[in-house]
Protein backbone atom coordinates (compact mmCIF):
# COMPACT_ATOMS: atom_id res chain seq x y z
CA UNK A 1 0.00 0.00 0.00
CA UNK A 2 1.15 3.59 -0.51
CA UNK A 3 0.33 6.08 2.18
CA UNK A 4 0.42 9.84 1.37
CA UNK A 5 -0.14 12.57 3.74
CA UNK A 6 1.09 16.10 5.45
CA UNK A 7 3.54 16.72 8.21
CA UNK A 8 1.44 18.39 10.18
CA UNK A 9 -2.51 18.89 10.67
CA UNK A 10 -4.66 20.93 9.24
CA UNK A 11 -6.82 22.73 11.84
CA UNK A 12 -7.20 21.08 15.04
CA UNK A 13 -7.02 17.54 15.74
CA UNK A 14 -10.13 16.53 14.71
CA UNK A 15 -10.34 18.38 11.57
CA UNK A 16 -7.07 17.70 10.46
CA UNK A 17 -7.90 13.73 10.85
CA UNK A 18 -11.32 14.26 8.63
CA UNK A 19 -9.45 16.35 6.09
CA UNK A 20 -7.30 13.62 5.83
CA UNK A 21 -9.73 10.66 5.10
CA UNK A 22 -11.91 13.19 2.94
CA UNK A 23 -9.21 13.15 0.61
CA UNK A 24 -8.11 9.66 0.94
CA UNK A 25 -4.70 10.77 2.12
CA UNK A 26 -3.72 8.06 4.93
CA UNK A 27 -0.65 9.54 6.87
CA UNK A 28 0.33 12.24 8.91
CA UNK A 29 3.46 13.26 10.73
CA UNK A 30 3.14 15.49 13.92
CA UNK A 31 5.97 17.41 14.32
CA UNK A 32 7.62 18.57 17.71
CA UNK A 33 9.90 20.57 15.86
CA UNK A 34 11.18 23.15 18.64
CA UNK A 35 10.29 20.69 21.29
CA UNK A 36 7.77 17.98 22.79
CA UNK A 37 5.30 20.54 24.20
CA UNK A 38 2.17 17.89 23.80
CA UNK A 39 1.14 15.55 26.83
CA UNK A 40 0.31 12.17 27.06
CA UNK A 41 -3.04 13.29 27.59
CA UNK A 42 -3.35 14.89 24.49
CA UNK A 43 -1.42 12.33 22.56
CA UNK A 44 -4.13 9.68 24.25
CA UNK A 45 -6.90 12.40 22.69
CA UNK A 46 -5.81 12.25 19.39
CA UNK A 47 -5.78 8.03 19.65
CA UNK A 48 -9.67 8.00 20.17
CA UNK A 49 -10.51 10.24 17.61
CA UNK A 50 -7.93 8.37 15.27
CA UNK A 51 -10.55 5.37 15.78
CA UNK A 52 -13.07 6.44 13.49
CA UNK A 53 -10.21 7.51 10.86
CA UNK A 54 -7.20 4.81 11.01
CA UNK A 55 -4.75 7.22 9.74
CA UNK A 56 -1.36 6.39 10.19
CA UNK A 57 0.54 8.48 12.74
CA UNK A 58 4.20 9.25 12.51
CA UNK A 59 6.05 11.72 14.77
CA UNK A 60 9.26 14.18 13.97
CA UNK A 61 11.61 14.39 17.03
CA UNK A 62 12.97 18.05 17.52
CA UNK A 63 15.12 18.95 15.07
CA UNK A 64 18.27 20.13 17.85
CA UNK A 65 19.03 16.24 18.22
CA UNK A 66 22.75 15.37 17.55
CA UNK A 67 23.69 12.05 19.03
CA UNK A 68 27.86 12.64 18.18
CA UNK A 69 27.91 15.49 20.27
CA UNK A 70 30.81 16.35 21.87
CA UNK A 71 29.71 17.36 24.89
CA UNK A 72 28.04 14.17 26.87
CA UNK A 73 25.07 17.07 28.57
CA UNK A 74 23.71 17.24 24.26
CA UNK A 75 23.40 13.40 24.05
CA UNK A 76 21.64 12.91 27.35
CA UNK A 77 19.27 15.82 26.20
CA UNK A 78 18.92 14.42 22.45
CA UNK A 79 18.36 11.28 23.95
CA UNK A 80 15.55 12.83 26.40
CA UNK A 81 14.17 14.54 23.21
CA UNK A 82 13.88 11.18 20.95
CA UNK A 83 12.42 8.78 24.09
CA UNK A 84 9.94 12.03 24.65
CA UNK A 85 8.82 11.81 21.51
CA UNK A 86 8.57 7.94 21.28
CA UNK A 87 5.85 7.95 23.93
CA UNK A 88 4.42 10.63 22.69
CA UNK A 89 3.99 8.44 19.78
CA UNK A 90 2.94 5.69 21.86
CA UNK A 91 -0.25 7.25 23.31
CA UNK A 92 -0.81 8.47 19.82
CA UNK A 93 -0.83 4.62 18.64
CA UNK A 94 2.08 6.20 16.06
CA UNK A 95 4.59 4.24 14.64
CA UNK A 96 7.94 5.60 12.66
CA UNK A 97 9.86 8.28 15.37
CA UNK A 98 12.16 10.35 13.21
CA UNK A 99 15.18 12.32 14.09
CA UNK A 100 17.97 13.45 12.41
CA UNK A 101 21.10 11.82 14.03
CA UNK A 102 23.71 13.94 14.17
CA UNK A 103 26.68 16.33 12.92
CA UNK A 104 30.10 15.07 11.84
CA UNK A 105 31.96 18.16 13.23
CA UNK A 106 35.36 17.83 11.53
CA UNK A 107 35.95 13.92 12.72
CA UNK A 108 36.23 10.80 10.96
CA UNK A 109 33.27 9.85 9.99
CA UNK A 110 33.63 6.00 11.38
CA UNK A 111 34.42 7.47 14.44
CA UNK A 112 30.90 9.82 13.83
CA UNK A 113 29.42 6.32 13.01
CA UNK A 114 30.40 4.58 16.07
CA UNK A 115 28.83 7.37 18.76
CA UNK A 116 25.55 7.29 16.76
CA UNK A 117 25.31 3.21 16.43
CA UNK A 118 25.99 2.91 20.10
CA UNK A 119 23.65 5.36 21.02
CA UNK A 120 20.85 4.53 18.68
CA UNK A 121 21.71 0.69 20.48
CA UNK A 122 20.93 2.42 23.80
CA UNK A 123 17.73 4.13 22.38
CA UNK A 124 16.53 0.79 21.24
CA UNK A 125 16.95 -0.92 24.52
CA UNK A 126 15.13 1.81 26.18
CA UNK A 127 12.48 1.84 24.14
CA UNK A 128 11.88 -2.22 24.55
CA UNK A 129 11.96 -1.89 28.28
CA UNK A 130 9.64 0.50 27.97
CA UNK A 131 7.10 -1.74 26.53
CA UNK A 132 6.70 0.76 23.46
CA UNK A 133 6.57 -2.05 20.93
CA UNK A 134 4.83 -0.44 17.92
CA UNK A 135 7.09 2.35 18.14
CA UNK A 136 10.19 2.65 15.44
CA UNK A 137 13.16 4.58 15.65
CA UNK A 138 13.78 5.92 12.29
CA UNK A 139 17.07 8.21 11.87
CA UNK A 140 16.82 9.75 8.70
CA UNK A 141 18.87 10.16 5.55
CA UNK A 142 20.14 14.11 5.91
CA UNK A 143 20.71 17.11 3.24
CA UNK A 144 23.75 18.89 4.14
CA UNK A 145 27.12 16.76 3.61
CA UNK A 146 28.30 18.08 7.23
CA UNK A 147 25.40 15.86 8.42
CA UNK A 148 25.58 12.16 9.29
CA UNK A 149 23.09 10.09 7.62
CA UNK A 150 23.92 9.06 4.35
CA UNK A 151 21.46 6.44 3.40
CA UNK A 152 24.48 3.36 3.50
CA UNK A 153 25.15 4.72 6.81
CA UNK A 154 21.64 4.35 8.00
CA UNK A 155 20.78 0.90 6.21
CA UNK A 156 23.94 -0.36 8.12
CA UNK A 157 22.86 0.65 11.40
CA UNK A 158 19.29 -0.42 10.61
CA UNK A 159 20.80 -4.08 10.25
CA UNK A 160 22.58 -4.20 12.58
CA UNK A 161 20.83 -2.39 15.82
CA UNK A 162 17.07 -3.54 14.16
CA UNK A 163 15.89 -0.19 13.66
CA UNK A 164 14.21 1.30 11.14
CA UNK A 165 15.12 4.50 8.85
CA UNK A 166 13.30 7.28 6.98
CA UNK A 167 14.34 7.74 3.90
CA UNK A 168 14.14 11.35 2.53
CA UNK A 169 14.23 11.70 -1.14
CA UNK A 170 15.08 15.43 -1.40
CA UNK A 171 17.55 15.40 1.08
CA UNK A 172 19.39 12.16 -1.03
CA UNK A 173 19.03 14.35 -4.04
CA UNK A 174 20.65 17.29 -2.24
CA UNK A 175 23.15 15.28 -0.75
CA UNK A 176 24.33 14.27 -4.28
CA UNK A 177 24.52 17.95 -5.82
CA UNK A 178 21.25 16.62 -7.97
CA UNK A 179 23.30 13.48 -10.03
CA UNK A 180 21.31 10.60 -8.41
CA UNK A 181 20.48 7.27 -9.88
CA UNK A 182 16.59 6.33 -8.35
CA UNK A 183 17.19 2.78 -9.32
CA UNK A 184 20.07 2.13 -7.48
CA UNK A 185 18.69 3.97 -4.33
CA UNK A 186 15.70 1.54 -4.50
CA UNK A 187 17.97 -1.24 -5.23
CA UNK A 188 19.43 -0.34 -1.81
CA UNK A 189 15.92 -0.31 -0.13
CA UNK A 190 14.99 -3.65 -1.11
CA UNK A 191 13.64 -6.49 1.53
CA UNK A 192 12.66 -3.50 3.90
CA UNK A 193 8.75 -4.54 4.35
CA UNK A 194 7.23 -1.12 4.50
CA UNK A 195 9.64 2.11 4.16
CA UNK A 196 9.03 5.40 5.75
CA UNK A 197 9.83 8.46 3.76
CA UNK A 198 9.91 12.39 3.02
CA UNK A 199 9.53 14.18 -0.20
CA UNK A 200 9.48 17.44 -0.84
CA UNK A 201 11.31 19.93 -3.56
CA UNK A 202 14.73 21.42 -2.24
CA UNK A 203 17.02 24.08 -2.82
CA UNK A 204 20.66 22.95 -2.68
CA UNK A 205 24.41 24.07 -2.87
CA UNK A 206 27.92 22.85 -2.82
CA UNK A 207 27.47 22.11 1.10
CA UNK A 208 24.47 20.31 0.36
CA UNK A 209 20.65 21.31 1.19
CA UNK A 210 19.55 24.92 1.61
CA UNK A 211 16.26 24.68 1.87
CA UNK A 212 12.33 22.76 1.20
CA UNK A 213 10.50 24.52 -1.16
CA UNK A 214 7.42 23.53 -3.31
CA UNK A 215 7.39 19.81 -4.75
CA UNK A 216 7.39 19.77 -8.94
CA UNK A 217 5.68 16.79 -10.54
CA UNK A 218 8.93 16.23 -12.73
CA UNK A 219 11.12 15.71 -9.78
CA UNK A 220 8.55 12.89 -7.88
CA UNK A 221 7.74 11.31 -11.24
CA UNK A 222 10.66 9.03 -11.57
CA UNK A 223 10.57 8.51 -8.03
CA UNK A 224 6.64 7.66 -7.69
CA UNK A 225 7.51 5.18 -11.37
CA UNK A 226 9.88 3.66 -8.97
CA UNK A 227 7.42 2.94 -5.86
CA UNK A 228 4.66 1.42 -8.55
CA UNK A 229 7.43 -0.61 -10.75
CA UNK A 230 8.08 -2.20 -7.88
CA UNK A 231 4.44 -2.42 -6.01
CA UNK A 232 6.49 -0.89 -2.20
CA UNK A 233 4.74 -0.68 0.71
CA UNK A 234 5.71 2.89 1.74
CA UNK A 235 4.69 5.80 3.58
CA UNK A 236 5.72 9.22 1.79
CA UNK A 237 5.55 12.56 4.12
CA UNK A 238 5.42 15.87 2.65
CA UNK A 239 7.80 18.44 4.63
CA UNK A 240 7.27 21.52 1.38
CA UNK A 241 5.76 24.71 2.48
CA UNK A 242 2.46 23.72 1.63
CA UNK A 243 2.33 20.42 2.72
CA UNK A 244 -1.13 19.33 2.02
CA UNK A 245 -1.20 21.03 -1.22
CA UNK A 246 2.06 18.62 -2.11
CA UNK A 247 -0.11 15.17 -0.36
CA UNK A 248 -2.25 15.80 -3.04
CA UNK A 249 0.06 16.48 -5.84
CA UNK A 250 1.91 13.40 -5.17
CA UNK A 251 -1.58 11.54 -5.73
CA UNK A 252 -2.15 13.13 -8.79
CA UNK A 253 1.37 11.79 -9.95
CA UNK A 254 0.86 8.26 -8.76
CA UNK A 255 -2.52 8.36 -10.34
CA UNK A 256 -1.57 10.04 -13.50
CA UNK A 257 0.73 7.24 -14.00
CA UNK A 258 -1.40 4.48 -12.88
CA UNK A 259 -5.20 5.25 -12.62
CA UNK A 260 -6.90 4.37 -9.18
CA UNK A 261 -3.56 3.63 -7.46
CA UNK A 262 -3.98 5.49 -4.48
Amino acid sequence: MIKLGPAGFNGDFEEGLMFLKKNKLRAVEIPFTYGVRMTNDTAKKIAILNEKTKISISVHAPYYINLAAKENEKIIASKKRIMDSCERAHHMGGNYVVFHPGFIMQRKRSDVYEMIYQNIAQLQDSLNSQGFKNVKLAPETTGKISQFGDIDELLKIRKEIGCELCVDFAHLYARNQGNIDWNEIFNKLKGIKHIHSHCSGIEFGDKGEKKHKILEKEFFKPIAKQILKRKLDITIISESPVTWEDSLKMKQVFNSLKPQSI
